[in-house]
């Protein structure tokens, strides 16, 4: 984003836009996809989607211009659109109802340890080359990966995950825990993607670190993100018996205090500015990751596993639609400090609305 603002001449409300139509067309795929993967092969699916997103990478670095971005970041949500639903649907049937909060607590630290591992390889790819090497190196990993995929999902076990009848929706959405959990993950989503996509900017802008030096310490958002995705899955199992929101509730709460301190713990200093990042972190990434993993999977049933995640994780991606124009008007007219008191109201309300399903558990996590 710094490069895209200060050589391409970007806007931050440009950069609003394109963020805003990645995030439309992945939240409007999760409906979609999720019934797809309950009633086809969620392998092709997926790889479907890989392949779609590594085209649309590889096409940003000669084309990083507003229009086409805005365009290709569309493709991008498409495409990255096809995964959620479909792998969790294939771990939640891999692995019984009482271990899934510690198995999705490992298995949901691949977007924490990605993001960690993007940020990194970014960093020092803008740093030693010309920065739009950023957009095509990762797209040829993900090529790479997309092979190891097809290689190693057997392909008669993803088949075997899928069925032919559709989901019934009237079921999935008389079920009220499902909207309880959407509407919480939709709260996670703002918080989570403010600080992923605007980190960097902010350190740059505010804190006047270089483009580099923001991207290295931004990092360390996923870096303890992976820790905070462990403690809330074995939390949630060992601790309160299979209930998630009781995890989940305090973990929104220390994000609250976390966004009160975070200006002044960030302005003390480089040592300061990676403290306040990572308590972010970890309040962040361990009620997400259990909301969008184990709770969604507890949430769905044989039949609708995939589109109960996908009506979850497509509510929760309203809060991407919303991340971007909160921090852009936000941060233009009031200035950044402004909006960490947002941020903070908006954890606290997500803590509040924990409390409505505290006793909630699925039966067979008993």
């Amino acid at each position: 984003m710094p490069f895209l603002q200060n050589e391409v001449g970007l806007s931050k409300h440009q950069l609003a836009d394109i963020v805003f139509c990645y995030s439309l067309a992945y939240a409007g795929g999760q409906f979609l996809k999720g019934e797809l993967a309950d009633r086809f092969t969620g392998r092709r699916i997926v790889a479907w989607g890989l392949t779609l997103a590594v085209a649309a990478n590889l096409l940003m670095a000669p084309f990083a211009r507003f229009e086409p971005l805005l365009l290709l970041g569309m493709l991008n949500g498409l495409a990255q659109s096809t995964g959620w639903p479909s792998l969790v649907k294939l771990m939640g049937e891999w692995f019984p109802s009482k271990r899934r909060g510690v198995v999705m607590a490992w298995w949901s630290t691949n977007y924490v340890l990605g993001g960690l591992l993007a940020t990194l390889l970014a960093s020092a790819l803008v740093g030693a080359f010309p920065w739009t090497t950023a957009f095509w190196l990762p797209a040829l990993l993900l090529g790479a990966i997309t092979s190891v995929f097809l290689l190693l999902v057997p392909r008669d076990l993803a088949d075997g995950s899928c069925r032919a009848t559709p989901p019934k929706w009237n079921l999935l959405l008389a079920r009220p825990v499902v909207h309880l959990i959407a509407l919480n993950a939709l709260v996670l989503k703002i918080l989570r993607y403010t600080f992923l996509f605007w980190l960097p900017l902010y350190l740059s802008d505010r804190l006047r670190y270089r483009p580099d030096q923001a991207g290295f310490l931004s990092s360390a958002f996923e870096l303890l993100g992976f820790g905070g995705a462990l403690a809330a899955g074995y939390l949630s199992d060992r601790l309160t018996g299979g209930r998630r929101f009781p995890v989940i509730g305090v973990l929104l709460g220390g994000l609250a205090l976390t966004c009160l301190i975070f200006p002044p713990l960030a302005s003390s200093g480089w040592i300061g500015s990676l403290i306040a990042i990572m308590l972010v972190g970890f309040f962040t990434y361990g009620p997400d990751t259990l909301l969008q993993g184990a709770a969604a999977q507890d949430a769905g049933t044989a039949t609708d596993a995939a589109a109960t995640v996908g009506w979850i994780n497509g509510i929760a991606s309203l809060g991407q639609l919303l991340a971007p124009y909160l921090v852009a008007s936000v941060a233009v007219s009031r200035g950044w400090d402004r909006l960490f008191e947002i941020l903070v109201g908006t954890a606290a309300a997500g803590a509040l609305l924990s409390l409505l399903g505290w006793n909630w558990r699925n039966a067979n996590t008993r």
